[in-house]
């Protein structure tokens, strides 16, 4: 039995998040999104979701201090600028990651908004101060500073035709400003909005601009005239809007090159991308399958980004939440969904008969739903507020249950086509519902805690086509004092056991009748589990203890300590006989209950580990917290029994033949064969063995090793100085390899204690000698018999 003991996990992955809100860009090719990570840019390869490039330093390193406020991509997609909390402008390579340029931006605030022109040979920067300054990034010059805006720049673009030589600029005074980019004077300035101007578009035949705001309209203007042409209501604030190419095809409409109009597409506060004809004010596209929840206050935020890719005909919708939703044009079908950033993961289960996908629980209302071996990821609607908790069916593993703040549980079923549906609600709560167990036995029934302090048993509904039925709660029963944290169900189903913070775990029978109170916790219980296999329960506390109880007594068998902080999740592996844990402290430890020791301890989360499930065959753990990583790990204590098993078989044969050639008085390659073995022994007894037969023949043998070898023997060679027995054999060892070392052939850094005054050699060489080892920082030990020539006043020079 011992040998099916797990004994070590490794991580074979890790999904962490790679956009943090900010901006945003998509190449032109169509292959790589560039996203704001905190103080860096990430590469984000959009077939493989992999993070290919990291652009400007890492976090740790800058612990913070240079925040990037905004970056722009050239339209050759080669380099990047980016505007630093520091005051600074980087200029980026966007293939290699190299900065290749870097200067103080001149601003009296930060940089808000960055712009190249058509060239690629200047640079604009927008700041808080109101002013843009225009940049030449081949002589590396401020070339104009424009003045006349007042407040953030929320808006700022060149006009694309070079022969205009005008850049356009918005602050927080509403107005559309444009300048001559050569001379620096002002131009026209395009009054209309009535609140902050979000994004401006210029039309394909450079005559024409479009302009839309937080006044939840859209403004046509023609070059030149500071009066609106058109105005359009769009009865939503717009965050962002993309102009169509001239010839597109959406559902129900085709534009052709020869059909007249200015098409945008436009989205913000209500999470839906519309296109309009803005010389006409016709609405020609309205999403009807959106993946985005409106904003939950009036004014807020839903889009944050449109970016069309005319080379893959495809439009990504960025959420506020930092989703990127990857959509076809033609059909505006959902091609792919990338959750750049999951903020805390607060569950995580398998779900299917193969384990090929999971749903995990973040803080949103929305679940996300995962293929395993690609990641892919589609978002499940259903909930109104953040989902706390997810459960999964043994016997059912196409079905879970989800609870969530809104004081709900679903219970969802995967299609034969890997659909999710939601096919029951129950609304019996008064609170948050912190957590939900299955039946084991069946699939009949689960339960549920909230912090109305309540436990519930429901019934699951036998017919599964009819969406959002009711689902009827068979019992209720008040369990604790205080919040209930947790709730299981033994393997049998006979059994509940509910822990809260009230510092105790509850046993409770089918009837929720109680059966007994677990008590000897110092602070509330965060998980409790039963044993798959003994009569008895685990529980872990905020105390950072893990206990297991007796459920015959209620007394407590065992305590195991070695967590620093709250221990949030708990499972039994092995049949029973061992434990894993997570917790506050970001580890997960994986214990033997017989030894009460711990096998494992591992640090893979920078803060809380959350959430954790394993699969049925226990060969996968996957876990995730509150630094938004996710990370799976593998058993591999079968191959790491078998790769000891084989290290220890060539052992034995290498120790074997080293007998071997002693016997034989092969004293070089038995002097190899100990070295590269790393047994000090054997190579002290083979070189007083050589010593025997005179200091020549020990210089001759040392001559046949290599140089790897040789610093193997006088790292030895340190750790025989240090006994006066063996002392002779180290000096002699140390006074025929000193030439090498003094030439710096053999370089040794390992060692740490040897002889200063071993080797008869001149003053010079001495003194060279002495200085090395005193850089090494070797003891010194004296042999009388080996002193070195005299060194007149070496103590005073």
């Amino acid at each position: 039995m011992a040998s099916l003991l797990k004994e070590v996990y490794e991580k074979t992955n890790e999904f962490e998040a790679f956009f943090t809100g900010g901006d945003i860009q998509w190449t032109t090719d169509g292959g790589h999104f560039l996203c704001q990570y905190n103080n860096v840019i990430k590469v984000i390869d959009v077939n493989t979701q992999c993070n290919t490039l990291t652009i400007g330093e890492s976090v740790e390193e800058k612990d913070d201090s240079d925040q990037i406020y905004t970056f722009k991509m050239s339209n050759d997609n080669q380099t990047i600028i980016s505007a630093h909390k520091s005051g600074l402008l980087k200029l980026w390579n966007r293939e290699t990651g190299g900065q290749l340029k870097v200067w103080r931006s001149g601003h009296k605030g930060v940089v808000a908004k960055l712009a190249f022109d058509s060239t690629d040979n200047n640079v604009a920067s927008g700041g808080t101060d109101g002013n843009i300054r225009l940049w030449d990034i081949n002589h590396h010059t401020c070339t104009s500073s424009l003045k006349g805006a007042m407040g953030v720049f929320t808006v700022l673009k060149y006009h694309p035709d070079l022969s205009k030589q005008l850049i356009f600029g918005a602050a927080d005074d509403t107005k559309i400003r444009s300048w001559n980019s050569k001379t620096g004077k002002d131009s026209v300035i395009y009054s209309g909005h009535f609140s902050k101007v979000t994004s401006l578009l210029f039309t394909a035949d450079n005559e024409y601009m479009v302009s839309s705001g937080r006044d939840r309209v859209l403004i046509l203007w023609k070059l030149g005239e500071s009066k609106a042409l058109r105005v359009v209501p769009v009865y939503e604030s717009i965050e962002t809007t993309i102009l169509m190419p001239p010839s597109f095809k959406i559902p129900n409409f085709k534009k052709k090159v020869e059909t007249e109009g200015i098409y945008v597409a436009c989205a913000g506060e209500k999470g839906i991308v519309k296109i309009w004809n803005i010389q006409t004010s016709r609405l020609m596209f309205e999403q009807s399958n959106s993946l985005v929840s409106e904003a939950a206050e009036d004014g807020g935020l839903a889009i944050t980004h449109l970016l069309f890719n005319e080379a893959r005909n495809m439009v990504s919708v960025v959420t506020v939440d930092h989703n990127i939703i990857i959509h076809d044009l033609e059909t505006f079908t959902c091609m792919k969904q990338m959750i750049g950033f999951t903020d805390e993961i607060l569950d995580i289960v398998f779900l299917g008969k193969d384990e090929s996908h999971i749903v995990v629980a973040t803080n949103s209302r929305d679940l996300k739903y995962y293929e395993l071996g690609s990641m892919d990821c589609k978002l499940l609607k259903g909930h109104t507020d953040i989902v706390l908790a997810l459960a999964t069916f043994p016997t059912r593993p196409d079905l879970f249950i989800s609870s969530g703040k809104d004081n709900t549980v679903r219970i969802w079923v995967q299609g034969s086509d890997n659909e999710i549906k939601c096919f029951g609600v129950g609304t019996r709560h008064t609170a948050s519902v912190g957590s939900v167990f299955t039946s084991q036995t069946s699939h009949a029934f689960f339960t549920s805690v909230s912090q109305d302090s309540c436990l519930k048993i429901w019934s699951v509904p036998k017919e599964m086509d009819a969406p959002d039925q009711k689902i009827v709660s068979s019992h209720t029963e008040l369990a604790h004092n205080m919040d209930i944290n947790c709730v299981a169900v033994s393997p049998n189903d006979k059994i509940i056991a509910t822990g809260s913070q009230d510092k105790t775990a509850k046993l409770w029978s089918e009837e929720l009748s109680l059966l007994g109170v677990l008590k000897g916790h110092r602070r509330g219980i965060w998980c409790v589990r039963f044993s798959p296999v003994d009569q008895v329960v685990l529980t872990s506390s905020a105390d950072s203890t893990l206990k297991l109880w007796s459920i015959a007594d209620l007394s407590c068998l065992k305590t195991f300590e070695g967590h620093e902080s709250s221990v949030l999740k708990i499972e039994f592996l092995s049949k029973g006989q061992q434990i894993i844990s997570s917790g506050a402290d970001g580890l997960l430890k994986l214990w033997n209950i017989k030894t009460s020791e711990c096998k494992m301890s591992l640090d893979n989360h920078d803060g809380k580990i959350w959430s954790m499930t394993v699969s049925k065959n226990e060969s996968l753990i996957i876990t995730g917290g509150s630094d938004s990583k996710m990370v799976t790990l593998k058993d591999v204590s079968a191959e790491r029994r078998e790769k000891l098993a084989k290290e220890r078989e060539e052992l034995i044969l290498q120790e074997q033949e080293l007998m071997n050639l002693l016997h034989d008085k092969k004293l070089v390659k038995a002097l190899r064969l100990a070295l590269r073995m790393e047994r000090p022994l054997h190579v002290l007894k083979i070189i007083n063995e050589v010593l025997k037969v005179g200091h020549e023949k020990l210089s001759e043998t040392l001559k046949e090793i290599n140089h790897t070898q040789k610093e193997t023997l006088l790292k030895f060679a340190a750790e025989w100085n240090t006994n006066n027995k063996n002392c002779h054999a180290a000096q002699l060892v140390f006074h025929i390899l000193a030439p090498e070392i003094i030439s710096g052939n053999l370089i040794v850094p390992s060692l740490s204690s040897f002889v200063e005054g071993a080797l008869p050699y001149t003053e010079r060489h001495f003194e060279r000698l002495t200085n090395l080892l005193q850089d090494l920082n070797f003891i010194s030990y004296t042999v009388n018999s080996m002193q070195p020539h005299p060194v007149k006043n070496m103590d005073q020079d």
